[in-house]
This record gives C-alpha cells, sequence and structure tokens, in this order.
C-alpha cells in the first residue's frame, strides 16, 4: 500500500510530544514524519519513540525532536512497490518514506498487515474475581466489573475494546459472584470471540488465576476488570515485543501534593526549603502484558498478587519494561470514581 496524501502526517521539529500525539492518533497509520520548511525529511515519530520518551525523562511538552529517529530507512520515491513490500519484510519495518534526489518526502510505503491486523492470536485474561469491598454495598450483590458505566458493565466496555483491537481469545478470571459473569458473556459468542472462564475456588490474589490457564504459547494481555483506559491493546503488544520483554507493564504518571514545606537538610545545615513541592511517581495502571516463562513459575491454586509475581520475575533476571500512558485512564475503585467516570469519559 502507498499513501501518497501526506499532509496529515507531517510536522515541524518544534512541535510539542503532545501535538505529536494528536497528529499520530489523527492520521491512522502509527506514524508521524518530522520535515523542515522545504519538505525535506528529518526524522520519524512512533507511538513507540514517545513513550520511550517519556520514560527517559521528556515531557508532554519537550519538543519532538528531542525523540526522533535521525537515522530512518528510506527508498527511492520511484521504486516499486513489490520491492518497497520486500524491503518492509527483510527489515521487519512497518513504513518507509520515499523520498527525491534531494532528499524531500514524496510518499509513504505502508504494509498494512503490519499496522492494522484483522485478528491478534495473543490471548487476554480480565480479571473479575475480587469482592470490591472498597465499592461498599454497590457490590454486595453484583460484581464490580459488572457495575455500569453510560448503561453497559465495565467488564463489556473492556472486551469490546479488546475486540475492536483484534483479539479473538479470552479468559476471564472469576469468584465473587461469579454466576452473573457467567451468565452475561456465555461462550463469547455474541461478540465473534472465544471465551473462557477461570473458576477460582479461593481468591487467588491479583495474579493467581493466571496459574489455571492452559499453557500459552505467545504474551498474554491482562487487565484488571475495574481499569478502563483509551490504550490501543495492539500497541501495547507490538512495544512488548519490539522490546523483547518479559512483562511489561503499563505506568500512569501520578502527582502528590506535600503539604508542608520541605526543608533539606545536611549535617545540621539547611540546603534548601521548598513550598508544598509536587511528587511525582509512575504508578501501576493495572494492565501488563506477561510471556509465558513469567506465568509458568504459578503454580495451580497458588495465592499470588502481581508484584509478587513481578519480583519472581526480576530475581530471575527476566527483562521488565514499563509502558507509560498518556491516554485516558482510571481505576474504578472506590463509589466517587465510578461517578466520576459515569459524568464522562
Amino acid at each position: 500500500m502507498i499513501i501518497k496524501d501526506l499532509s496529515k502526517y507531517l510536522i515541524s521539529p518544534d512541535y510539542s510530544l503532545r501535538e505529536t500525539i494528536k497528529v499520530i492518533n489523527q492520521g491512522a497509520q502509527q506514524i508521524t514524519l518530522v520535515v523542515d520548511t522545504r519538505q525535506r525529511l528529518l526524522g520519524t515519530v512512533t507511538d513507540g519513540d514517545i513513550r520511550r520518551g517519556l520514560l527517559n525523562g521528556k515531557t508532554l511538552d519537550s519538543p519532538v525532536e528531542q525523540v526522533m529517529h535521525r537515522e530512518f530507512h528510506s527508498l527511492p520515491a520511484d521504486c516499486r512497490e513489490n520491492y518497497a513490500l520486500r524491503i518492509m519484510r527483510e527489515k521487519t519495518l512497518h513504513h518507509i518514506p520515499g523520498l527525491d534526489s534531494e532528499g524531500r518526502l514524496v510518499r509513504l510505503f505502508l504494509l498494512e498487515d503490519f499496522i492494522k491486523p484483522r485478528s491478534i492470536s495473543n490471548w487476554v485474561v480480565l480479571m473479575a474475581g475480587g469482592e470490591g469491598k472498597r465499592m461498599h454495598t454497590l457490590t454486595k450483590n453484583c460484581p464490580k466489573p459488572m457495575l455500569k458505566v453510560g448503561g453497559k458493565p465495565m467488564l463489556e466496555i473492556i472486551l469490546e475494546q479488546c475486540v475492536d483491537s483484534g483479539f479473538r481469545k479470552f479468559f476471564i478470571s472469576v469468584y465473587h459472584l461469579k454466576e452473573q459473569i457467567i451468565k452475561y458473556f456465555g461462550n463469547g459468542e455474541r461478540w465473534g470471540v472465544e471465551i473462557h472462564y477461570l473458576n477460582e475456588e479461593k481468591p487467588l490474589g491479583t495474579a493467581g488465576s493466571l496459574g489455571l490457564l492452559p499453557e500459552p504459547e505467545q504474551p498474554i494481555l491482562v487487565m484488571n476488570g475495574d481499569v478502563l483506559s483509551r490504550v490501543d491493546y495492539a500497541k501495547l503488544i507490538q512495544f512488548h515485543e519490539e522490546n523483547s520483554s518479559s512483562a511489561t507493564i503499563c505506568v500512569r504518571e501520578h502527582q502528590t501534593e506535600i503539604p508542608f514545606g520541605v526543608v533539606k537538610v545536611r549535617g545540621g545545615s539547611i540546603e534548601s526549603l521548598e513550598e508544598k513541592p509536587l511528587l511525582t511517581h509512575n504508578i501501576n495502571a493495572g494492565i501488563y502484558v506477561l510471556n509465558p516463562e513469567l506465568i509458568s513459575l504459578l503454580n495451580p491454586d497458588q495465592v499470588c498478587d502481581m508484584p509478587e509475581l513481578i519480583e519472581l520475575g526480576l530475581e530471575r533476571k527476566l527483562p521488565m519494561n514499563a509502558f507509560p500512558l498518556h491516554e485516558y485512564w482510571i481505576d474504578v475503585g472506590q463509589p466517587q470514581t465510578l461517578e466520576k467516570v459515569n459524568g464522562g469519559w
């Protein structure tokens, strides 16, 4: 496939990462092309480049030239399509810019099947077994993932987002009021997918039910059933594979204001005084991609929370990566957050 109308993919090097994200999301091909005033190509930027930049200390207000790929692959604009497709397959590239003799961007060659797969074979596990005690009376007769947002159960919203991304095989972990979930979703036929259930005979923690899975052959997407986000889950799988991870953990930037002036002291001497500073941390967003070698560390009926499983992987020196979320995200864990998300998300 060749894209000839490139205007919606072009940006200048002084665009912020925030502005670049908007261009990527609107362009549908998950890439932007950074050009100078003469339309000479300076670099390329993908969603993954931006997330890696954020992990390396850049902010959404940083200029895109700080994260763009300057050493990109390119082809002559008049090369044959078959040759361009062969080069993309050989080098495992999703797109290659076509340039004229002066380095000006003329066209974009795109391997469409790599960008928008019709079906993703990776399994999805939706964690829906918790008792939802923080929701108080709301979950006495209703599983928390079945609480409605905009008239639809949260778990159904999550399922449909995954279906839209191309996932087709699902496992739902159930315990508290499990019959309601199983009756509602059945075998998945209504959504054109395959759904199985991981029945917890006792609470197994936030990761223990993964030990009930059949042995997976590929990385699996694991999500808490009370987390809503607008992240593209196909992008997440792609990021995981590109970084050769055993585990990829979605993280969200969270700021906490200290309500007092903080005094930095060394050896009894005051070095500085900062009034009500903001502390910034990356928090666990409850969305993961896990490789089979990590899942194999669990035994059936083993009680285990996700931090414990990640620690087991770290002890074995398995590679772990973070995937920073800049998209909408909310943990619907308390009555006030349910009310907030029903106000519009």
